[in-house]
């Protein structure tokens, strides 16, 4: 518990001080956001607010996680080091982007295919390794089993360990290019996606500290309901370093922002969380927490389905916070209320996984 309070409070002081910081140096290379036009006009004045800030977001949680480790007097294990791999590498692929756009000077940055390609080549890495490196009970970080709030019957390896590493491959990418893009298309209003990130990690803070108390490979608190994930606490310690570090970077971020995340943030965030979610066996749970994003990303599918069948449009515009904004909702209204109903969907989430466990 001390180490996740660490990871959470260093991650939090290296944001919190080590943003202002990189908005001088990022105002002193003119690398500002660019605005798409066809947005709210509104948004026409946040052009050249530096952006990237991901970079913050995902050093800070490096440095909160090597700071526990000198805490507890261990070092990482794999699960933990494989969420950071993953938010790592998709961070890389977000930065690429943002860089792309400022070097153009347009609101555009790698094109789909390439994005995807790096999407790719990260989350498959992810995958093949997190099916790896078993423990002296042979449990590995991830499972071929599709998970709810544990591992449920249904087996990827259905048909021999080869399909069934393909179909997990498949599966988890699924998982990781759904999640970072969720969380990208969040990120449109000051501070929303931040505020909603550190909820959701928040919650699964809780999530994996319960899976650790009531590990099947403690046996002196394993109950009949224990929870067969590889490495629980320090899936929690890595979610406590990703909270404090939205935390530190929301200080800057609320609106007005002085920073945005960027690409470089929402994919890592977006990651980070698919990777959790992987590795803590709740990867459909995972969409209740993150209840929000899923909403966000529906209202983008529904807006272009629905315009392509019809010709019409649903919403004002998408993703959902922009139509609200061109129905005359101030942005810190919508910002706020987002993060309530974000809120309630990651408390629902967790007194779900609670539930289970009790019923259990």
């Amino acid at each position: 518990m001390i180490a996740i309070l660490a990871a959470s409070f260093v991650g939090l002081l290296v944001a919190l001080l080590g943003t202002p910081l990189f908005i001088k140096f990022l105002v002193h290379r003119n690398y500002g956001q660019f605005v798409r036009q066809d947005g709210p006009t509104a948004h026409f004045t946040k052009r050249g607010t530096p952006t990237m800030g991901g970079v913050v977001i995902i050093g800070a949680t490096l440095v909160g996680v090597a700071a526990a480790a000198v805490v507890s007097g261990r070092l990482p294990s794999v699960s933990a080091l494989l969420v950071l791999l993953l938010m790592s590498g998709l961070g890389v692929v977000g930065f690429l982007d943002d860089f792309t756009k400022i070097m153009k000077q347009r609101s555009l940055g790698l094109s789909a295919r390439a994005k995807i390609l790096g999407q790719g080549l990260v989350g498959i890495t992810f995958a093949v390794l997190a099916l790896q490196f078993p423990n002296d009970n042979f449990r590995t970080p991830a499972s071929t089993r599709i998970s709810f709030l544990r591992d449920t019957n249904v087996d990827l390896a259905f048909a021999g360990a080869t399909v069934g590493l393909i179909l997990f491959v498949v599966w988890a990418n699924f998982l990781i290019t759904a999640w970072s893009n969720a969380v990208n298309l969040t990120d449109g209003l000051d501070g929303l996606a931040t505020g909603i990130s550190l909820v959701v990690f928040g919650a699964y803070v809780l999530v994996c500290l319960w899976q650790s108390n009531q590990w099947c490979q403690n046996l002196s608190t394993a109950g009949p309901a224990c929870y067969e994930v590889r490495d629980p606490q320090d899936l929690a310690l890595v979610a406590g370093a990703i909270m404090g570090s939205c935390v530190g970077f929301l200080w800057w971020n609320a609106s007005p922002a002085k920073i945005f995340m960027g690409d470089t943030g929402s994919l890592a965030l977006g990651g980070a969380l698919a990777g959790i979610s992987i590795l803590s066996r709740t990867e459909i749970l995972a969409a209740i927490i993150g209840g929000l994003f899923v909403i966000i990303v529906l209202s983008d599918v529904i807006q272009i389905g629905f315009f392509k069948m019809t010709g019409r449009r649903v919403f004002k515009m998408a993703p959902l916070h922009h139509h609200f904004e061109l129905s005359g909702w101030g942005e810190v209204t919508i910002v706020i209320r987002f993060w309530l109903v974000g809120g309630m969907f990651a408390a629902l989430g967790t007194g779900i996984f609670y539930a289970e466990w009790v019923a259990s």
